[in-house]
């Protein structure tokens, strides 16, 4: 039986638990060890930390603070790695707590988030879809039902400090060309709501004020979004 390395409690804030954290940064300290070959299982919150709720009201959509996202679990380290070498995760299985089967899809307000098809869609909606083993529907949405491929969304590797700086330099220059862009092109480092696992004190404010935000993909892996990155599948990190 696998071991479970990170626990996480969906009732409390992810705020309130260090082996957790929101943003790319290299001194985040590892939440947990394992060795190469390991199989463990990782608890996680959903990416908003619980900010959107099983009803009918798209208000939480609406009003979610998307500076807190993502909350993601761990750093998990890798006895023996070294920068340089390739990491290779294997996904062996992908699913959701027992008491909480279900998930959301929602349209973000243009003038929160926003998305691709913001200009058609300005206005919030949510749906929410309840899972039946592999299925999926919703009451929002009847007479519809299709099998879901469960997914990590992000995944990835803290950078080195050379590859933050590199991240947070591009990232600033793109903002300078359309700073007040709504929805916004770029989502810059946000000490007030960081939340950088173990790290306190003065170490975790001055990390806090220059960690990357977890919105985009980048060169270490991150927001993917990959679909078919669910049971079975194999990734490369460097």
């Amino acid at each position: 039986m696998a071991e479970t390395i990170i626990k996480i409690d969906l009732d409390t804030s992810p705020y309130d638990n260090d082996m957790v954290h929101n943003r790319w940064h290299p001194d985040i300290p590892m939440a947990a060890m394992v060795k190469p070959g390991d199989d463990f299982i990782v608890e996680c919150h959903d990416w908003t930390g619980g900010q959107i709720h099983n009803d009918d009201n798209a208000e939480d959509v609406r009003d979610v603070d998307l500076t807190q996202v993502h909350f993601l679990s761990g750093p998990v380290g890798v006895e023996g790695a070294e920068p340089g070498d390739l990491l290779v995760v294997d996904i062996l299985d992908i699913g959701t707590f027992e008491e909480s089967q279900w998930g959301f899809n929602g349209f973000f307000s243009k003038q929160n988030g926003g998305g691709f098809l913001t200009e058609h869609f300005p206005e919030a909606q949510k749906t929410i879809w309840d899972f039946n083993g592999m299925f999926t529907k919703s009451r929002h949405i009847p007479g519809v039902e299709f099998a879901g491929l469960i997914h990590p969304g992000l995944i990835g590797c803290l950078p080195s400090k050379d590859m933050l700086n590199e991240w947070n330099t591009r990232e600033k220059e793109l903002y300078d060309t359309e700073p007040d862009r709504v929805p916004g092109l770029v989502n810059l480092p946000f000490a007030d709501t960081a939340h950088m696992g173990k790290l306190k004190g003065s170490e975790k404010a001055a990390a806090a004020a220059e960690g990357a935000r977890t919105v985009p993909p980048r060169e270490h892996g991150g927001n993917c979004d990959i679909k078919d990155l669910s049971r079975g599948s194999q990734i490369y990190f460097p």
